[in-house]
């Protein structure tokens, strides 16, 4: 039994699935051969997607930087995936920032978003290493050892860009990441696990931040997307601010103040906000009571406003609306009608907002499929992925009830190259089955030319200028020639995850240039690697942060212990006994609330020694290398020391 058990644990720790979110991060490993969902720390299976330095220098990640974010607005981040891999000067980048609380600014080199975290500026993809630095750190803590590989969903809309950046915020962490796949097509995968009938699904999926519709033909050993689509700026969030603005503005006709210039009043009614939502859920009104928001020359004002589902309901209707279009859209490029679609999945929080699921009902007419659990669906299919390619690399079967299902997914958006003209010719059509490649023969513009410039194209607009660039690179030394004798071969090759590399080839002179599309907006490898260190650092940091506390804990548990056996036996025990224990306790009691753990384990380790000779006093006799029960705690040092070794 031990044996198997033990086994059982090394299992878990294989993998994990993790569904990195805009607004709340879940992950999944799979425990005794089922994929289950994995609490934090903190004892939920929901991590808030929050950074936070504290007033006292202190990074915070998770539900413990939600908490503090009221009273320090400035330096607690959120909605950090919604600028990884994007350019500081899109409009919608733009929108986003101004609705932010904390401190932006653009970096130069490469238009991408930094992020002002106490004196420091951050790319967004070290602000998601520090989320996924505390998946890794509360995982071990439950699975009992480290875990290397992962696979981290994300929107099906993400470009190359974001996905590369996701994949660096993962190996910053110290994961390896083996896939990055859609969220949709985790959360398919985790419906059709154990399925045995052929199905065309759609997966409706309302995250905190983006929108997702993804249409799969799911059956016992294959899952093939057919088409995908979304919405990179329609999520819970807007939900929220929806509320948000009606609340500015009715204070604003009540009380003459705007609140919106305050960051800390802005900071209490998002949490407001989500929370009315939230309970809007599963009530039909709300109240919304924040007393001393905000003050002018004739005293303190409070907000109290009562939201019915109806008003709220009528508030949001555009964008539950915005959502079916998509679903529509999405039908049509599959070429299949609603009443082809067998189910209807439902997958994140935001789906459980009532009017969605009775919009979803109306456009079906069908109930949609409540099986699973949104909110943990997409992880607990990232693990199951994670688990298949775990074992096909390691040259086993995948553990439990997991079979080896073939993932087909598809590319988001079509890619191309700029040709004569400014044209954008799609090389790669979007919803293109991947991994994929295809090759064309390109010539020159102009008589003689020494050179081309293959500029990378990702999107679905006629002129490259409509695109968005991926990145550019120069094939030279091509042979003088007139123009459209030169040969010059282009290949896409799109690998599992998404990621894209271009090789240009002359075909008279063999010449061959090539670039893994890093995306024009990232980080380099160099400054990669530097973050890697700096997470190893700062995880080795914490852990002797939590190493502290441990002893720390282990040390006031057995002066609580010792104190109580001396006052309940204090009459059985001779006084020379008594004053030495004392002495122990008294020098345990001067170390303990230091920062040096080598002295507080070895005044520990001598009080538990010496507390051996109390047992002999109280029992008659001595029993050798054994305590009284409730003198000394379960954990005493030396065996929490073991223990930590163990780890």
């Amino acid at each position: 039994m031990d044996l198997s058990m033990h086994r059982n644990k090394l299992i878990m720790a294989k993998i994990l699935g993790i569904d990195l979110g805009t607004a709340i991060t879940k992950y999944a490993s799979i425990v005794n051969g089922e994929p289950k969902a994995i609490e934090s720390r903190e004892g939920s299976v929901l991590t808030p997607s929050v950074v936070a330095l504290t007033k006292g220098g202190e990074r915070i990640v998770g539900i413990l930087a939600q908490r503090q974010a009221i009273t320090n607005p400035k330096n607690t981040i959120h909605a950090v995936k919604r600028f990884i891999g994007r350019r500081y000067s899109d409009p919608e980048v733009q929108k986003e920032l101004k609705l932010l609380n904390y401190e932006t600014r653009k970096r130069e080199s490469d238009d991408s978003v930094e992020i002002m975290l106490g004196d420091k500026w951050y790319n967004p993809i070290e602000i998601s290493s520090m989320i996924l630095q505390k998946v890794k750190a509360d995982a071990k803590d439950k699975l009992g050892e480290d875990i290397k590989n992962v696979v981290i969903t994300c929107p099906a809309n993400f470009d190359d860009s974001q996905r590369k950046a996701t994949i660096a915020a993962g190996e910053i962490a110290g994961f390896s990441v083996l896939r990055v796949i859609n969220e949709p097509t985790a959360a398919a995968l985790a419906y059709g696990f154990n399925k045995k009938k052929d199905e065309q699904i759609l997966i409706y999926d309302f995250g905190g931040g983006t929108f997702d519709v993804t249409i799969l033909e799911v059956s016992s050993d294959t899952v093939e997307v057919l088409a995908t689509g979304g919405e990179a700026h329609l999520g819970g969030n807007d939900f929220d601010q929806r509320i948000m603005n009606w609340i500015l503005d009715e204070f604003k006709k009540d009380q003459g103040i705007d609140l919106s210039k305050d960051s800390l009043a802005l900071q209490r009614l998002k949490e407001a906000a989500e929370k009315a939502k939230t309970e809007l859920s599963s009530a039909l009104e709300t109240n919304i009571n924040l007393p001393f928001i905000s003050s002018d020359a004739e005293g303190p004002k409070h907000l109290d406003y009562k939201l019915t589902r109806s008003q709220f309901d009528s508030m949001t209707r555009d964008l539950v609306e915005k959502s079916i279009k998509r679903v529509e859209l999405t039908l049509q490029e599959a070429k299949l009608s609603k009443g082809e679609i067998e189910e209807v999945v439902l997958v994140g929080g935001t789906t459980l907002i009532p009017s969605i699921r009775e919009e979803v009902k109306k456009f079906f007419g069908k109930e949609p499929n409540k099986s699973i659990n949104p909110e943990e669906v997409v992880a607990i299919g990232a693990a199951i992925q994670a688990e298949i390619l775990t074992a096909k690399e390691e040259g086993r079967a995948p553990e439990g009830d997991i079979k080896s299902v073939l993932l087909l997914d598809v590319l988001p958006l079509s890619l191309g190259i700029e040709t004569m003209g400014g044209i954008n010719t799609v090389m790669i059509a979007k919803n293109t089955t991947i991994p994929t490649s295809n090759a064309q023969v390109f010539s020159t513009a102009v008589d003689n030319q020494p050179a081309v410039e293959i500029n990378v194209l990702q999107g679905e607009r006629s002129m490259a200028n409509d695109n968005r660039s991926l990145g550019k690179f120069i094939l030279d030394g091509i042979a003088p020639a007139p123009r459209g004798i030169p040969q010059i071969e282009v290949k896409f090759d799109i690998d599992a995850s998404g990621i894209l590399t271009v090789i240009a080839t002359d075909k008279a002179t063999k010449k061959v240039q090539s670039i893994k599309v890093e995306g024009s907006i990232g980080l380099s490898k160099e400054e990669i690697e530097r973050m890697k260190k700096d997470a190893e650092q700062y995880a080795a940091e914490d852990q002797k942060k939590k190493d502290l506390i441990e002893t720390k804990n282990i040390a006031e548990a057995l002066i609580y212990n010792t104190e109580k056996t001396l006052k309940e036996n204090g009459d059985k025990i001779t006084d020379d006994i008594k004053n030495e224990v004392n002495q122990k306790v008294e020098d345990l009691k001067k170390v303990k609330d230091s920062d040096n753990i080598d002295d507080i384990k070895s005044k520990t380790e001598v009080l538990s020694d010496t507390i051996q000779k109390i047992g002999s006093q109280i029992y008659g006799q001595p029993q050798a290398g054994q305590a009284p029960e409730e003198a000394a705690p379960e954990s005493s040092a030396p065996e929490a020391e073991t223990e930590e070794k163990k780890e």
